[in-house]
């Protein structure tokens, strides 16, 4: 492990707002100009970002001073790249050009840790994409990080601003669910076989010998698990610490992470948690959160924000976001009025869930009649017979496949989970 700067170094030399280039076309009648915010990966899902970046630069909330990428940087026009703006290919010519308050991180996951740090020697405050590290000791190192810079980091699960979240934990919260027995999730979704050729890194266990975990419980259905985790912290009043993981792992092409998964998360009080979650659908569900009491269940469709509510005759929708990017914006200013919604001690939970899965065998792989393909080339598909009907009978049950007595499952990895 690297030296850590003493808390006192923290970024001594940063300038003062009214030395930065530039800065006085950004002030009126002498105002405090608005932060400087930087993408470090601006394509891919990084054009998201820029999306989100691109109103709130245009209302002079932010002003966008650089963009980052290794490769060219791909025109968006929902997010066009503003006069004035810097382009670079390294985070560290741009973070000594620029000095950025602000910067999103959104490169792959074993890349975040180092570009973090180097931000922070910088006197950034962090928006960083889930998820934010891969295990316990990055995630301590980067909690040292901020304590000594005196910044703080934002991690990129945007469903927790979800107000349907909010609306179903105010629920919990009145006992309208009564005594909580279960908290399950499904989604379902489908990745093309070029899906997993984007980038060197994608659907790796491991890559040059450091971890990457690009399976669909650490990164496209994260959110589906944080969800979970959030409903557990709502019915315990604190971040919810797991004790134990029983988990089953597959995968339906010669990929070394999973594409599906069945996880049951245990805590010393409090009901589990059950993921059953795949990418190799025969039918689509966006991601739907189950919560059973004994007084009746409740349905939370987190991309949505769509919720039944014990009672709700229908599902509805529940508007109002917000946003992390205008939330740590908001903290900036007060930090004591406004907290963060998505601050990096709050992931620690789905960061142990990472660190356990990291010695867990390799998963099964699934072929034969048991899977079906459509398309050709980068496009095609490959759907695994029956999954989502699996999928839901282990959420409604608390169960594991082979617990089910399904064909193809093969036995759980347990593992028990320290503090």
């Amino acid at each position: 492990m690297a030296d850590r700067p003493a808390p006192d170094e923290r970024a001594a030399d940063r300038p003062a707002p009214d030395e930065r280039a530039d800065a006085g076309r950004w002030v009126v009648n002498g105002a405090t100009p608005p932060p400087r915010v930087a993408v470090i990966g601006a394509n891919g899902h990084g054009r998201w970002h820029r999306r989100v970046i691109a109103p709130l630069h245009a209302d002079g909330r932010l002003r966008l001073v650089a963009l980052v990428d290794v490769r060219p940087v791909e025109d968006d026009p929902a997010a066009p790249v503003p006069p004035g703006v810097q382009v670079f290919t390294d985070h560290r010519a741009m973070l000594a050009a620029t000095r950025p308050d602000v910067v999103v991180i959104c490169t792959p996951p074993h890349t975040h840790l180092a570009i973090a740090r180097d931000a922070l020697a910088t006197g950034a405050d962090l928006l960083v994409e889930k998820p934010p590290v891969l295990s316990l000791a990055e995630h301590e190192e980067l909690t040292w990080a901020l304590a000594a810079a005196g910044r703080v980091a934002q991690v990129g699960f945007q469903a927790l601003g979800s107000a349907a979240l909010t609306a179903l934990t105010d629920a919990l919260a009145a006992g309208r669910l009564g005594t909580v027995t279960g908290i399950s999730t499904v989604a379902a979704w489908q990745r093309p076989d070029g899906y997993y050729a984007r980038s060197p890194w994608a659907g790796r266990r491991t890559l040059d010998g450091r971890p990457v975990l690009d399976g669909a419980l650490a990164n496209p259905l994260a959110h589906a698990v944080m969800q979970c985790l959030a409903i557990a912290e709502a019915l315990g009043g604190a971040t919810p610490w797991p004790v134990a993981i029983e988990v089953e792992r597959y995968r339906v092409r010669p990929i070394e992470v999973e594409d599906t998964a069945v996880l049951r998360i245990l805590f010393r009080a409090g009901p589990p948690v059950l993921v059953a979650v795949t990418l190799a659908a025969e039918e689509f569900v966006a991601g739907e959160v189950v919560v059973t009491g004994t007084a009746g269940r409740a349905v939370l469709e987190y991309p949505t924000d769509r919720l039944r509510l014990p009672g709700d005759v229908v599902t509805r929708r529940v508007p109002g976001r917000s946003g992390l990017l205008e939330n740590l914006l908001a903290h900036r200013a007060d930090p004591a009025g406004v907290p963060l919604i998505a601050p990096l001690a709050r992931t620690a939970p789905f960061t142990a869930l990472l660190d356990a899965l990291r010695a867990a065998p390799e998963p099964r792989l699934l072929d034969g009649d048991l899977v079906t393909t459509v398309g050709e080339g980068g496009d095609r598909v490959r759907h695994l017979r029956g999954v989502v009907d699996v999928l839901r009978r282990a959420a409604e049950r608390g169960a594991l496949p082979s617990e089910l007595a399904v064909p193809w499952a093969v036995a759980a990895y347990r593992a028990e989970l320290t503090r």
